[in-house]
């Protein structure tokens, strides 16, 4: 089966890519346009081709930065920003899953501990009906670990946030009492 596999960056594909490519011809596809800051985003980017090269396998590169798209979309709705997160990356995924004639879709966010699974599930089979491909659903939290320690044997920039600007703030920001959920 020809699959094309979302990215959300090179480390968090190691595991899905070496399940996956077993039976399938995997095509991978960056597409991650919320990042921030510009620098971490270029580093995800960079990594994932790195990642691609030292695998052999194609990757699809869509280097559109649009922070404040997504910040004009999240605002005032910053609870909601997994979804619309998820609902861009997927529906991009699904798209370019169509228009290049892939069997079916996935994304290495199913790798993740700290993912909504039902979520990117459920998003994954809307985007896939509206466009007409398969998503693959696969949970692949089983070989987060394995995948983690892979990536530093790579030698693989490793990312400390999920990536949006929330996130970051999330993980930097000293939690008070009262400050954020």
């Amino acid at each position: 089966m020809k699959l094309l596999l979302h990215m959300c960056c090179g480390p968090c594909a190691v595991y899905p890519y070496k399940v996956l490519s077993i039976e399938h011809d995997i095509t991978g596809l960056f597409y991650n346009p919320n990042i921030h800051p510009y620098t971490e985003y270029k580093k995800r980017l960079d990594t994932a081709q790195e990642f691609a090269d030292k695998s052999n396998f194609k990757l699809i590169t869509i280097d559109e930065y649009n922070l404040d798209e997504f910040l004009r979309n999240a605002a005032f709705r910053e609870g909601q920003r997994c979804i619309m997160c998820y609902a861009e990356r997927l529906e991009r995924a699904a798209s370019v899953a169509k228009s290049g004639r892939f069997d079916a879709f996935s994304t290495t966010l199913l790798v993740s501990p700290f993912q909504k699974h039902d979520l990117i599930r459920n998003i994954g089979e809307e985007a896939g009906k509206k466009y007409g491909v398969n998503f693959l659903y696969k949970d692949f939290r089983e070989g987060y670990k394995e995948g983690v320690e892979k990536s530093k044997e790579l030698g693989l920039y490793r990312q400390p946030y999920c990536g949006c600007i929330y996130s970051e703030r999330d993980r930097y920001m000293p939690r008070r009492k009262g400050v954020r959920k």
